[in-house]
């Protein structure tokens, strides 16, 4: 039975338009589309009226196309359409990016939208991505995307934008909460609910998710005292704490990957 997973409040019209496009996809590219799932802000668990669809997937060309001196794109695009945003990895390249600490894939695996999917490869990819993502690498890039975002909030003040700030920041507290973990969830409330954190701080994103729920423009302003002190606090602790670089991990982490690639192709 496949995998799916859509929470009523998205509109119908735009999640079949969705289905066509990966059939189409299918069809066209010649390719499997082993996972496909809602990503940014509808997924993270803070939508506005007007939040685009973000669909991202996984796909897995045949075997022959593999076997080749000249290997071809691997991502697939599409056009923008009005709110519509639809684009896909091939799986060699997911994995290369798992191993390398782009948590990316990791929040695609954990998205609680999904369009389609096949249970069994998920589940196994999940198990991978628990034993090969280095915690390290995984943190440095919510940091680095985390204080991106943050600079940029200086010098336009988009309430809007502070959850791209926040977000990250409250993956690294996870992260830090949960020292035996690499995989951090993507959606915020659930990050919210397993951590401890000060009253102020959850009453203030609370309020601001609240906001941004029922408001399209949320205009320019200035970032809530507890946001803004968490987030910089955030940011400053794990620039020191996950500084760790662990070769022999990473060759593990690669030959693991290769071997679930090998198998997945052969499948």
């Amino acid at each position: 039975m496949l995998l799916r997973s859509i929470p009523a409040s998205m509109d119908p019209a735009v999640v079949a338009t969705i289905d066509g496009e990966l059939d189409r996809i299918v069809r066209e590219h010649r390719v499997d589309v082993l996972l496909a799932i809602e990503s940014g802000s509808r997924a993270w668990g803070f939508p506005s009226p007007d939040s685009d669809y973000d669909c991202r997937f996984v796909y897995l060309r045949p075997a022959d196309d593999y076997l080749t001196p000249w290997p071809g794109r691997d991502v697939i695009e599409t056009p923008l359409v009005g709110l519509l945003d639809v684009n896909g990895w091939d799986l060699a390249k997911a994995l290369r990016l798992l191993v390398n600490g782009n948590a990316v894939l990791i929040e695609w695996l954990m998205s609680p939208i999904v369009y389609r999917g096949d249970p069994q490869f998920r589940d196994e990819l999940r198990t991978l991505a628990d034993e090969v993502a280095d915690r390290n690498r995984v943190a440095r890039h919510y940091l680095h995307l985390g204080r991106r975002q943050w600079r940029l909030l200086d010098s336009n003040r988009s309430l809007k934008k502070v959850f791209y700030s926040l977000r990250p920041a409250m993956a690294l507290r996870w992260l830090h909460e949960h020292p035996e973990k690499s995989v951090a969830p993507m959606h915020l409330p659930t990050l919210l609910a397993e951590c401890d954190l000060p009253d102020d701080f959850i009453t203030a994103v609370k309020e601001l998710t609240e906001l941004k729920s029922r408001t399209r423009e949320m205009g320019a302003g200035s970032v809530p005292e507890p946001i803004a002190d968490f987030v910089s606090a955030e940011f400053e602790r794990a620039a020191a704490e996950f500084v760790r670089d662990e070769p022999a991990h990473r060759r593990h982490a690669q030959a693991l990957s290769a071997d679930f690639f090998r198998r997945r192709l052969r499948a």
